[in-house]
């Protein structure tokens, strides 16, 4: 099968510099490997084409953000297999073999994703994707290695391959077919959450989403938006209820909104005690935006299935927060589907 490695760029040279020598030497032998650019305002494209002329570079009109930027891309790449990866990434050298492996083994599987570990503190995972991506039922979203802020470190205790239900967009790989089958990345999402959204849409046809543990990469992390910008805030926030009601069934998502609403209205006045007013703010408004555009998703909308694997059937913020449930082990198995 062939595959490509195509990295997503916007005003990144640094990154480029620093983690596209090891991505060009651990995976040119198996993957085309590409660029594609964001209409960075920096010096990236001189530093490709003088440095990298082997490394294919595909130049978008404007910054769409994570998923316009992805999807105005992959239309110009032929290749059975994408990787989709931050530039802000440090590969390992045998990360890209097992997930190709895994993929032609594994033909009713659309995706799957390699072991995030940090960066600065390589013997932990990383919060964007850690050991597999879950979701509990009302759309709060964690990790195998991390719930909420609670980061593990890795002593291979989630060393087997796994059915998740979401791949992280900071390093996914996913057949090509099926991407341009489902339309790619929604728009609109812009940047967040837009993978869950899209291995959502991948299990509503009945494809799987895999973890892969051979495989392992180092992310930085927070390179494009600060975890404390009000913007990321923002997105989490209109994005997560917006995959919400395009995913889930519609009597099921009346139900979570009302429940969502209350828990919502919390997180913005726990944002106002922390003195932060504009986080608050955020809030609110991504509640203001997702009712104002419910009828444009409203078409996006697919067959959605009741019962989908890796779902957490219960709250994790009540397991988190009240039962003082830190880690995805001390999870029951017998609460996922």
């Amino acid at each position: 099968m062939t595959t490509a490695v195509v990295i997503l760029n916007w005003n990144g040279e640094e990154y480029l510099k620093k983690f596209l020598p090891k991505v060009i030497e651990y995976s040119e032998d198996v993957a085309e490997i590409v660029v594609a650019d964001n209409n960075s305002q920096d010096h990236s494209l001189d530093y490709l084409r003088e440095n990298h002329p082997g490394v294919t570079i595909i130049e978008n009109k404007e910054n769409g953000g994570f998923a316009k930027g992805y999807n105005d891309a992959l239309k110009q790449v032929n290749a059975d297999l994408y990787v989709l990866l931050n530039s802000d990434i440090e590969v390992t050298e045998n990360w890209l073999s097992p997930l190709i492996h895994f993929m032609e083994k594994h033909p009713e599987t659309a995706a799957c994703q390699p072991k995030i570990k940090s960066f600065y503190h390589k013997e932990q995972f990383e919060y964007a994707g850690a050991a597999g991506g879950f979701i509990d039922k009302y759309g709060y979203p964690f990790c195998r290695g991390r719930i909420f802020d609670t980061i593990e470190q890795d002593r291979q205790q989630y060393d087997d391959y796994k059915e998740i239900f979401w791949a992280t967009g900071a390093c996914m790989m996913v057949r090509s077919g099926v991407f341009h089958a489902l339309g790619g990345l929604d728009d609109d999402f812009f940047a967040h959450m837009e993978e869950i959204d899209f291995c959502w849409r991948c299990k509503n046809q009945g494809h799987n989403v895999f973890f892969v543990p051979d495989s392992e990469v180092y992310h930085v992390g927070g390179g494009t938006l600060p975890k404390n910008n009000p913007f990321k805030t923002y997105l989490n926030f209109r994005n997560n209820l917006t995959l919400l009601f395009k995913n889930q069934p519609q009597s099921l998502f009346r139900k979570t909104f009302r429940i969502r609403v209350f828990l919502d209205f919390l997180a913005a006045l726990k944002f106002l005690a922390a003195f932060q007013p504009k986080d608050s703010m955020a809030v609110l408004k991504a509640h203001q935006h997702f009712q104002r555009d419910k009828q444009k998703h409203a078409v996006k909308k697919t067959h959605a299935k009741k019962q989908l694997s890796g779902l957490y059937k219960k709250s994790i913020l009540k397991a988190y927060f009240l039962n003082g449930k830190k880690k995805f082990s001390d999870f029951p198995k017998e609460n996922f589907l």
